[in-house]
Order: structure tokens, then sequence, then C-alpha cells
């Protein structure tokens, strides 16, 4: 079993930058802030420790990959 790896803004922000998807610290951050409505667009959390906003990497990468999955079924008419 993969332990989780737990990532900070930066460090997802490499990961998607892997992934070739550059988002700039800004638009990373408005990702990971809440709306007006309390929602996240990414589910980044507060690390209880550190109190730094944290996401686990493979589920950042399953929410791109679910879209590009989701974009192509829209193609199939």
């Amino acid at each position: 079993m993969l332990c989780p790896r737990y990532m900070d803004l930066n460090e997802a922000r490499e990961i998607l930058a892997e992934m070739g998807i550059e988002l700039t610290a800004r638009q990373m951050k408005r990702a990971a802030d809440k709306d007006i409505h309390g929602h996240r667009k990414l589910p980044f959390f507060i690390d209880p420790i550190d109190g730094k906003l944290k996401i686990e990497k493979g589920v950042l990468t399953e929410i791109y990959r679910r879209r590009q999955i989701d974009a192509q079924r829209q193609l199939q008419v």
C-alpha cells in the first residue's frame, strides 16, 4: 500500500507543471482559497500541525485525470 504524500501549494504547483499545467502562484492560491460559499476549487485542507494548506498528491492528479475522461466522454456524442 502506498503512503499518501501531502504537498503544500508550491509543491502542488510543481506537480501540475510536470503534467504540463503551468499555473502562477496566484492562480494556485485562488484554487486553494475558499469562495464566498466556503468551497475550494481543489480539496486543500489546513494541516493541523503547521497550519499550511495541503493536498494529497494522488487526489490532485486524479482530479485532472477525471476531468480529461469527462471531456473525452462528452466528445463521444
